[in-house]
């Protein structure tokens, strides 16, 4: 950043180069330049803006047209992930018609000796 004393400076060396019939005139030109080049950053910014805008616009319609082509009560894994399939229950595995045995322990025994 400039300080006053720079500006001054700067001031001063501008009048002596140029001149005072030239200094106002160079003032108005560079005010010109200035305001054209923060036009031009302006438009510049706001189409980058409208241009980002258009890219989130189409992300969020292309993730949503993602979730419409899957049904909703459906639970897909990542398509990294490998799933193994979960174990039957029980009741259902076939035996061959044979019980279990089972060995009765002190605590399930009858209390009259049965």
């Amino acid at each position: 950043m400039l300080s006053v004393p720079h500006l001054i400076i700067i001031f001063l060396v501008a009048l002596i180069v140029f001149g005072p019939e030239k200094l106002p005139e160079l003032a108005r030109n560079f005010g010109k330049i200035m305001a054209e080049f923060k036009r031009a950053t302006g438009d510049l910014k706001a189409g980058f803006e409208e241009h980002m805008r258009d890219l989130e616009r189409e992300t969020r319609q292309a993730e949503y047209r993602a979730h419409q082509v899957q049904p909703s009560n459906t639970i897909l894994p990542p398509p990294h992930v490998t799933v193994d399939p979960l174990p039957a229950p029980a009741d259902a595995i076939p035996h061959s018609g044979e019980e279990p045995a089972y060995s009765e322990t002190a605590s399930e025994k009858p209390a009259n000796g049965d």
